[in-house]
Parts: C-alpha cells; sequence; structure tokens
C-alpha cells in the first residue's frame, strides 16, 4: 500500500530535497573508501560544532547498528542493559542488541516510556553474584517511543546515578532533533552537556536517505569501535554518501527547520483530534508522534484512506506519525474523514 503522506511512521516519507542535491554533489570522481574522504572529514567536524571538540564519530547504516554497536562497545557479554520496556531496543529490533552483544535487557515498565533513577534502581541487584548478569549501561530513547522526551535535567539525573553506580547512560537518539526542537534546547545540552556516554545519533525520520551516527562523548568507549564496525558488518566503503547527507542535514539548521515542522503538524493534529470527544489523546504531544485512543469500530475505515499503526489493540490506541513533509491539508483531509466516520456510526 502507497500513501504518499500517510502517520505510519516518519521512516516512509521521502528524502528531503537539500539531502539529495548532497548525494547528487558527493556523486562526482573518485575519493577513498571507508571513510578516507573529505566529506566524512566535513560530517565529524560538523558533529563536534555542535556536540563538542572531543567526541568521536563513527558512520553506520541504520538505527538498529548504532544501537547495536553503541551498546557492544558499553559492555561485556556478561553485562546488562536497563532499558524501558516500550524501548526500541527491546521491541522492535527482533533481539539483536541481546544476541549481538550478549548483553540480558532488563526491562522496566513506565508510564510514560521514560526512566527515572528510582524506576531504575528496580534492576539494580545482583552485583558481584556470578548468576546474574551485571548492569552496565542505563538506555534511554530520546524522544520515548511515546513521544515524550526528556528534559536536559532528567538525563543529566540519569547521568548522574549511572555514573555514580559504575554505569554509562547510552541514548537512542533516532529522533533527538525533536526532542531538542520540542524543548528549544542544543542538541549538545540534551545529550553530552547532560552526562550521555554514547549517542546513536538519528537522521533517516527527519529526512535522510539512509545512515546513522555513533557519537561517544566518552571516549574510552570508543577505543576499539572502527574495529567492531567493520566486524559487524556496517563499514561502508562509499561511506562519502552518508557523510554528505549529514552535512548537509547539520548545516544551516536543517536538522531544527524539518524537525520543527514535523513537531507542528502533530501538535496540529492533536489540536484537530481533540475537537471529537469520542477520541482521547493518551500522551503529552512533544515531538511528531499522536497517541491517541479511538473507538475501534472506525480504525479500518480510517486505515483504508490513511495508513497507521494500532499501539494497543485491548485499548484501541493508535499511533499516528508526522513527518518533514506532512502537509496541513494532510491533517485536515485524515480529520474530515475521521467526523463523516464518526457521524456514520453516531459517536459525535
Amino acid at each position: 500500500m502507497i500513501n504518499k503522506h500517510g502517520f505510519a511512521s516518519d521512516n516512509n516519507s521521502g528524502v528531503h530535497p537539500a539531502i539529495l542535491q548532497a548525494i547528487m554533489e558527493a556523486n562526482q570522481g573518485h575519493t577513498l573508501a571507508y571513510g578516507e574522504d573529505m566529506y566524512t572529514e566535513k560530517a565529524k567536524a560538523l558533529f563536534r560544532e555542535l556536540l563538542g571538540t572531543d567526541v568521536e564519530v563513527f558512520f553506520v547504516f541504520n538505527g538498529t547498528a548504532a544501537n547495536v554497536l553503541g551498546l557492544q562497545a558499553a559492555t561485556q557479554r556478561h553485562n546488562a542493559v536497563i532499558c524501558a520496556e516500550t524501548a526500541h531496543i527491546n521491541v522492535d529490533e527482533c533481539g539483536a542488541p541481546e544476541r549481538i552483544t550478549g548483553c540480558k535487557l532488563l526491562t522496566v515498565k513506565t508510564p510514560d516510556g521514560k526512566l527515572t533513577p528510582s524506576l531504575v534502581s528496580t534492576q539494580m541487584h545482583g552485583f558481584g553474584f556470578q548468576h546474574h548478569s551485571q548492569p552496565k549501561v542505563i538506555s534511554i530513547s530520546q524522544a520515548s517511543e511515546l513521544g515524550t522526551v526528556y528534559t536536559p535535567e532528567e538525563v543529566k539525573s540519569l547521568s548522574d546515578f549511572a555514573h555514580s553506580h559504575g554505569l554509562y547512560l547510552h541514548m537512542d537518539g533516532t529522533r533527538i532533533t525533536n526532542a531538542a526542537v520540542s524543548q528549544s534546547c542544543s542538541l549538545k545540552e540534551i545529550s553530552g552537556d547532560a552526562g550521555v556516554d554514547v549517542l546513536s545519533f538519528g537522521g533517516t525520520k527527519n529526512g535522510l536517505m539512509y545512515g546513522e551516527a555513533v557519537v561517544f562523548f566518552n571516549s574510552s568507549i570508543a577505543k576499539d569501535f572502527m574495529y567492531t564496525r567493520k566486524q559487524d558488518l556496517q563499514l561502508a566503503s562509499k561511506m562519502r554518501f552518508i557523510s554528505a547527507q549529514f552535512i548537509a542535514y547539520l548545516s544551516n539548521n536543517q536538522w531544527a527547520t524539518t524537525a520543527r515542522h514535523s513537531n507542528q503538524m502533530a501538535r496540529l493534529l492533536a489540536d484537530k483530534l481533540r475537537r471529537f470527544s469520542a477520541v482521547k489523546i493518551s500522551q503529552k504531544v512533544q515531538v511528531n508522534e499522536v497517541l491517541a485512543i479511538i473507538p475501534p469500530e472506525i480504525i479500518p475505515e480510517l486505515q483504508k484512506e490513511y495508513f497507521f499503526y494500532i499501539w494497543d489493540e485491548a485499548t484501541s490506541e493508535v499511533r499516528l506519525m508526522t513527518s518533514w513533509d506532512t502537509t496541513e491539508e494532510d491533517i485536515d483531509r485524515f480529520t474530515e474523514i475521521l467526523e463523516k466516520l464518526l457521524k456514520k456510526f453516531n459517536m459525535l
């Protein structure tokens, strides 16, 4: 099913014209492979301007790889990673974190997708006990899978907690740009400045074609990462085509422009949904995601026009994602169809 501007996922959107242009411009002549090129050096320099002069940056193909390899660098096989029950590494990565790192995921139930030191503390036991996986990393998602956002202060409280117990803090930043824009803060403020040790920096969901970055604020973890990336099949030979995208993405606040638009579209969608008494917004709308409870009779008919995913069948909760290319017309048409269906089922 093809939907030009649906609400299923921001992965479904196309590539931003500025990113396509950067790829085309990089497609000139020959250059050294495996990241030994001027595009990769420039992209890394831009990351250092935004995140700190001493960060280590490595490009990989996708978000799962960024998460898994970042965690692998910070752990040994007998370790455990503490994460929210709803975390992408637990729900949507097909067991790759556990298979490749060898670590156990220790999950925590949360009301809003966000961890706190008190919630994490429920898994902080068994240290020194040889029959128990040893916690080594706290992993948080920015933004969370429920569309909620950690403030810099919340991230700092988790990093302080982690470091005081000899743990690292990993951030799955697949939508970190949306999170930063939502709080009017810099990317550095909600990551490195708040004590994050390793960051999976996303771009695909915000206009890139493919490619993510693993950013190490704690350089000691990155010591052997070049070998890990190669051994785990994530060293791109023609890396310039990943790097060129990040040059365009990180220049002229392109990342903020696209993220701000998708966030605004989500808020607009939520505002229009709130007009219907039969629809309930079930989480804060902070980034480009709206979780809403819609009458189950309506959902199949609505999906025929605009496909989206059901988040929780038991409660009839759906997830609606906006993208950098979502338009007000898309939202108007979606809510018009919803209104007609609600009238049809006498729910207005």
